[in-house]
Formats: structure tokens, C-alpha cells, sequence
């Protein structure tokens, strides 16, 4: 199936490997790489936290810092033009809002397909922002990898460990 997109993308970018692939198939599906803004949600910080009431962080420093891990993890020359943000808050409610801002014809997000108690507890951004999304989502999962047997267990036959 072939499907270029022409308007820009939005790639909720956490910095994982899921975000990773996530940005691949963006770039894969948009007719220019420029088109794929990425961006990363940063959390509030309240002011009684330690690094905060002690002057140790703020949030000019967080989000420089991660601006510039950013275009270190997805440098130009492997990615081409791509376009980076930094922003506070809710990510589900951060990325709706850059998609209205950017007009953007589709997000790509990548799901780190938790389930159970992890998900209740962690919650799922995936989710939220298909929830509150005003233009398709697609959701990345990783390709599984095959789990291989050490080469001691793969060489004996079922006879030779029963003997």
C-alpha cells in the first residue's frame, strides 16, 4: 500500500525505542522529511521539589537539555530536516493541541504495548492521545525478535539430557 503524506506529522518522541521506530515510519510515509515534527512532553515540576527550592534545575534548563538530546539522538544526517519541540505538560493533551497548531494530517506514535497492572499504573499516552486526537493515529509496535536457545541447549538431543 502506498500512502504519502503531504501535511505535517506529528511523533510523540520519548526517547525510546519505540519512539524510534516511530519516527522512521513517519519519515517513510512523508513526502519530506521536514514535514515530521517530533515532540517531546516534559512534566511540570512543582516548586517544593528538591532540585527546584534548592535552585538546582528549572525549566529553561530541562527543556535545553532536552532539545539538545534531541538533535543528538536523531541527528540530521540519519534523519534528514526534521523538526524538533519541546514542550510542558499533559503529552495526550500537548500533542492534540501541536496538531491543531501544525494542521497536521496524522500522528504516529509508538506503543510500548503495556498491559495489566503496568498500564493501569503507568497509564498509556498512546491512548489518551487517540482519544483526544483530531486526525488519524497511527500506532508502532516493535517487530517481536525471535528468542534463540544457547547453543549448549540447541546441540542436545532429548535422550542425552534425560540419560
Amino acid at each position: 500500500m502506498s500512502w504519502t503524506i503531504g501535511r505535517p506529522i506529528v511523533v510523540p518522541f520519548d526517547f525510546s525505542e519505540y519512539a524510534m521506530e516511530a519516527v522512521r515510519k513517519a519519515i517513510e510515509l512523508a513526502s519530506d522529511s521536514s514535514l515530521v515534527n517530533c515532540l517531546h512532553v516534559l512534566p511540570f515540576i512543582t516548586p517544593t521539589e528538591p532540585g527546584v527550592a534548592w535552585g538546582m534545575i528549572d525549566d529553561g534548563e530541562r527543556l535545553r537539555q532536552s532539545l539538545e538530546s534531541m538533535h543528538q539522538q536523531l541527528p540530521e544526517r540519519d534523519f534528514g530536516k526534521l523538526q524538533v519541540d519541546v514542550r510542558f505538560g499533559d503529552p495526550g493533551s500537548v500533542v492534540a493541541e501541536r496538531v491543531k497548531e501544525l494542521d497536521a494530517e496524522l500522528i504516529v506514535i509508538g506503543s510500548h504495548g503495556r498491559s495489566g497492572i503496568a498500564r493501569l499504573m503507568l497509564g498509556s499516552v498512546a491512548e489518551r492521545v487517540t482519544r483526544l486526537a483530531t486526525c488519524p493515529v497511527l500506532v508502532v509496535k516493535l517487530q517481536p525478535h525471535p528468542v534463540e536457545a544457547p547453543e549448549a541447549a540447541k546441540s542436545e538431543s532429548p535422550q542425552a539430557t534425560i540419560a
